[in-house]
């Protein structure tokens, strides 16, 4: 499976033109997660040409931050090797400050 689909790319900010906007403002355009653990990352900017994201991550607690999709696409769960998957049911109208605050998951 594709990580980002071209409807993803030609609509997701890039990085820092939501950085002035409220949380409640910030739409969360696609979710990440491994399917064996507690690891998830939700997008809400993204570099195409680096591949550099940022968004929330959740994995012992919660935190706002930068990441690599390229990283992303090279881990595997520890006991059966599956990759990171896009979650294909995403409402990408969720807003950060519902992921942020547990509403979203």
């Amino acid at each position: 499976m594709k990580l980002l689909t071209k409807d993803i790319l030609t609509h997701i900010p890039r990085i820092g033109e939501t950085s002035e906007k409220d949380a409640s403002e910030v739409r969360v355009w696609v979710k990440f997660f491994l399917p064996e653990g507690a690891w998830t990352w939700y997008v809400t900017e993204l570099d195409p040409d680096t591949e550099e994201a940022f968004g929330f991550v959740r994995g012992f607690g919660g935190e706002l931050g930068y990441f690599s999709l390229t990283e992303l696409r090279e881990l595997r769960t520890p006991t059966f090797h599956l990759p990171i998957e896009r979650d294909l049911y995403w409402n990408n109208k969720t807003t950060l400050r519902e992921v942020m605050d547990g509403t979203k998951r």
